[in-house]
C-alpha cells in the first residue's frame, strides 16, 4: 500500500525533505518522479539541509549531476534531458556507498527504479498543493509519510 503526504507551499514541502534527510543511511538511491513544478528540486533541498549541506542546491538539468558535501555527501542527479540509456555515462550505474543519492525524473531511465532503495512520486493537485507518494521504502522512510496516530 503506497503512503503519502499531501503540502500546500513550498515551506511544507522542504520540511518533508528535512524529515526525510534525518532518516537517510549514506548509500540510500532516491528516485523522484513527477511532471516539472511539481516539488522534485524543493524536496532536495530540504533533504540537503537536513543532511548539512550549507551550499545552495540547484536543480542540475543543464549539467544533469551535482555533488554536495554535507555531513553525508549528496550526488544529485536530473535525467530530464536525458532518453533511455543515456543515464548509463552520468555515473549512475555505480552509486557512493558513502552519499546519499537523489535522482529527479527517474521514470527516464525505467531500471533505476529497480534499484533505487527509496521511490517518491510527486504531482500537482492545485495551484500550490502537491501530493508525494511513498512508492517504495523501507520502514524507517514510510514512518515519515505516516501522519502522528495512524
Amino acid at each position: 500500500m503506497n503512503t503519502f503526504v499531501d503540502t500546500t507551499s513550498v515551506a511544507e514541502t522542504r520540511e518533508l525533505g528535512r524529515r526525510l534527510g534525518q532518516v537517510l543511511e549514506p548509500g540510500d538511491i532516491i528516485a523522484l518522479e513527477g511532471d516539472l513544478g511539481t516539488g522534485k528540486t524543493e524536496l532536495v533541498k530540504g533533504i540537503a539541509e537536513a543532511l548539512g549541506v550549507t551550499t545552495g542546491v540547484h536543480s542540475p538539468t543543464f549539467v544533469l549531476h551535482h555533488h554536495y558535501q554535507g555531513r553525508v555527501p549528496i550526488e544529485h542527479y536530473d535525467l530530464y534531458r536525458l532518453d533511455g540509456m543515456a543515464w548509463v555515462d552520468t555515473g549512475l550505474d555505480e552509486p557512493a556507498p558513502d552519499a546519499v543519492t537523489v535522482i529527479e525524473w527517474a521514470e527516464r531511465a525505467g531500471v533505476l527504479n529497480d534499484w533505487a532503495t527509496i521511490r517518491i512520486g510527486l504531482t500537482s493537485k492545485a495551484e500550490t498543493r502537491r501530493r508525494l507518494t511513498l512508492l517504495h521504502g523501507p520502514d524507517r522512510i514510510r514512518a515519515v509519510f505516516r501522519a502522528p496516530g495512524d
